[in-house]
């Protein structure tokens, strides 16, 4: 009874609970990121991985950067604050992580360098948005975590959709870097998706 009980919890009570959750605030390099637990994916901590491995390729600063998956937008924010971009894009299915980047981008004041979508996928995204460096901490297995949209990839769907559908984004010579988990995959997994897509 109690494991039912617990189950029922998790599955009705506490979703509707997280809008009421305070905010919380992590400062990266500068920037006061406005976040709440549930939206974190790994952002705040290995997400963090892509400023010492971009300074180490000695990747030039660019003029814009995306983030999809962004959540609260640790990693993007982060990238801004390092000045490894000039301006950023983020974007993420979920309103509450728009939100926590909206709140972000008004407490710094960077609503002259950053835009955020609320988007499934890119579908939401205008056309007219061109981008440098794409990084990503997307959702990283498609057999565990069922339901939860930080971690589980039916079948790899989001992937595939982002491959079929980025090429028009980028502009020429721009760099795709996501951040996977060899747990759940390996480089051989989106081989094809990627050939696939051009």
């Amino acid at each position: 009874m109690a494991n039912v009980l617990k189950q029922f919890r998790r599955r009705y009570i506490y979703p509707w609970l997280k809008p009421l959750y305070p905010y919380k605030l992590a400062t990266l390099a500068g920037t006061r990121v406005s976040y709440k637990n549930h939206l974190d994916g790994g952002g705040r901590g290995f997400g963090q991985d892509f400023i010492p491995l971009l300074q180490s390729l000695g990747l030039p600063r660019q003029p814009r950067a995306f983030e999809w998956c962004a959540g609260p937008g640790f990693i993007g924010f982060s990238l801004l604050g390092h000045g490894l971009c000039e301006t950023l894009c983020l974007a993420d299915i979920n309103p509450e992580s728009e939100s926590a980047c909206e709140r972000t981008i008004a407490d710094n004041a960077l609503s002259d360098r950053v835009s955020v979508y609320c988007s499934d996928n890119l579908r939401d995204i205008p056309k007219s948005e061109q981008w440098d460096l794409v990084v990503s901490n997307p959702p990283h297995f498609i057999d565990e975590y069922l339901g939860n949209i930080r971690a589980h990839d039916p079948d790899w769907r989001i992937h595939r959709d982002f491959f079929r559908t980025v090429a028009p984004f980028l502009k020429r010579g721009a760099v795709i870097i996501l951040q996977e988990n060899n747990a759940g995959s390996t480089p051989h997994t989106f081989r094809s998706m990627i050939a696939e897509s051009g």
